[in-house]
């Protein structure tokens, strides 16, 4: 028996190519194709919707059994047979009855659900694992780890298993024989809450689709409060095509990206009044990296020349004197495209590396930032933070989780030595970075700052100024063999002890912006010599403004 769903008119131009916000949704999770026609769960009001992609147009397949399929977190088909999971059961039915029948219980809230042939997958975070069971006796075959540490929905794809996992902004490919992970993608957008995979029936290209479903702020328009505009919160739930291409030689893979414009500008302003004679001011320019590419640059204000410094690209602004009352405008406005990136490189691979020359050594192994690696406080750090551990990325991982576990976040006006922040348990994004540098070198692991901005993470305002409201650095480690590697500062850590995500160790998302790494991001000289803080700093010169523009998104690779 074939179930027919209702059908829509579709045009089908932009299938694949568009973000579906399907109407009246409030909270999808389990998502699955028929065909060309998308299903899906809102968990929240129970809806079994059918979706048009090309129009957004929903309709609710249960009307008569709403509340059998309220908080249904997986959905997948097989045949005529939907899956769901809901509490801590699995259940079944036939399309088109919805009377659903019971397969199964497990210890613990059932997540998400993948059906192939005989065999059923069903993910558990309570339990860290995905648990296999055969379809016709019900027991349990097998079970493999859950690779992330969020809620985990799932999909099949011939040999292949995709996982979705909410907390670790990833999507995961695994081989559903042995459970090994082949690669990971980062998702463009948080909080993925259901995945499944979309088969062109003429070209057969397969797509996959990822469901995300979140609450997001807004300034609401209240006429009965004076001032009438107020903070408020609503749901946001869409489904958007996932790209990634993978390259197994240098172990990464990329995933969505956008074609991004960023300025950058320094407006002369000065606390006092001063006189510099003889003024070279120097600003990074974006890098060119394996998920960033430069497409344009160009002056803001005043002309600018380049140097290079390091291997990465400084615009020099040159002015024969500052004179008290003397303004000026000045920065750069570059065009890039920026893609999501996720390095797949396992402790078993960096058993054997070699070992670092002096060059490396007595560059990135040293305290040249105050570091306090002299301290007390921070060489006991460093010895707690890894043990006994000898494999490079192990300690890395160790030192990660300790410096999460010693500190939550919390911005300063000003950067205080590691020393200082492991002793208050308070920590900035530059502080996370300088106690994990500390640590890092202290235990014979090359690192480096890296940063300077992220674009306000709103793929969906293009061509809309966009201001970020801080800075933001983060750092990179080197591995003889790979290369660097990006590791964010702060953002996972969520608190509560762990387990911590690992989204961004080894991965950045689109919207960071990599600018001078290693070097400077501004620097300062008169008459050929370099100011420190000490001397003026520049934020008591000048005001900087910084804008994004999000011009569009890029097509697959």
């Amino acid at each position: 028996m074939t179930f027919a769903l209702p059908s829509f008119p579709s045009t089908s131009k932009m299938f694949g190519k568009r973000t579906i916000r399907p109407l009246g949704a409030a909270a999808l999770c389990g998502i699955a194709f028929i065909k060309d026609t998308l299903i899906a769960i809102d968990t929240a009001k129970g809806h079994l919707l059918q979706i048009d992609p090309d129009s957004d147009n929903t309709k609710i397949l249960n009307p008569h059994q709403v509340r059998e399929f309220m908080d249904v977190r997986g959905l997948a088909v097989w045949e005529d047979t939907l899956w769901v999971t809901r509490g801590n059961n699995v259940y079944l039915c036939k399309l088109g009855s919805f009377g659903l029948e019971h397969f199964v219980t497990l210890p613990y809230p059932a997540d998400g659900i993948a059906v192939w042939d005989s065999t059923v997958y069903v993910s558990c975070q309570k339990l860290g694992d995905i648990l296999i069971f055969d379809r016709d006796t019900r027991r349990q075959i097998t079970k493999f780890y859950a690779p992330g540490v969020g809620v985990e929905n799932l999909v099949v794809d011939e040999e292949t298993l995709w996982v979705s996992d909410t907390l670790e902004q990833t999507v995961y490919c695994i081989d559903r024989g042995t459970g090994e992970v082949q690669f990971s993608v980062l998702t463009p957008f948080d909080s993925p809450t259901g995945i499944t995979i979309h088969k062109d029936g003429e070209t057969g290209t397969k797509t996959l689709y990822v469901a995300y479903a979140s609450e997001e702020p807004y300034v609401r328009d209240n006429p009965n409060a004076d001032p009438s505009h107020e903070l408020s919160y609503r749901d946001r739930t869409f489904i958007h095509p996932l790209n990634y291409h993978y390259n197994p030689d240098k172990r990464y893979a990329l995933s969505n990206g956008y074609l991004v414009e960023m300025s950058y500008m320094e407006e002369i302003s000065p606390l006092e009044e001063v006189y510099l004679p003889d003024v070279e001011w120097r600003i990074a320019l974006p890098s060119e990296t394996a998920r960033q590419k430069v497409k344009h640059v160009e002056p803001i204000g005043l002309p600018f020349t380049e140097e290079v410094i390091e291997g990465q690209r400084v615009a020099v602004f040159k002015f024969d004197a500052l004179t008290p009352g003397e303004r000026h405008i000045f920065g750069w406005k570059a065009v890039l495209e920026v893609r999501g990136i996720k390095y797949r490189i396992t402790p078993s691979d960096v058993e054997n590396i070699s070992e670092l020359s002096p060059e490396f050594q007595g560059r990135y192994l040293v305290d040249d930032d105050d570091l306090a690696m002299d301290t007390t406080i921070v060489r006991r750090a460093a010895r707690e933070a890894i043990g006994t551990e000898t494999n490079l990325l192990r300690k890395m991982y160790g030192i990660r989780n300790y410096v999460y576990d010693e500190l939550s976040y919390g911005i300063k006006p000003h950067i205080d030595t590691p020393d200082v922040v492991l002793e208050r348990g308070v920590g900035s994004c530059g502080e996370y970075v300088g106690v994990l540098l500390a640590l890092c070198r202290l235990n014979d692991i090359p690192c480096r700052t890296v940063g300077r901005y992220k674009c306000p993470p709103y793929a969906e305002y293009q061509q809309v100024p966009l201001q970020p409201d801080f800075n933001h650095v983060w750092l990179e480690f080197y591995i003889p063999g790979f290369g660097w590697l990006p590791m964010e500062s702060n953002p996972d850590d969520i608190g509560n002890g762990g387990p911590y995500p690992t989204r961004f160790f080894m991965g950045l998302c689109w919207y960071h912006i990599e600018i001078g790494k290693g070097i400077s991001f501004e620097t300062l000289t008169s008459k050929g010599l370099r100011l420190t803080k000490e001397d003026i700093s520049i934020g008591e010169l000048a005001i900087n403004h910084i804008r994004f523009m999000i011009l569009q998104e890029l097509p697959p690779l």
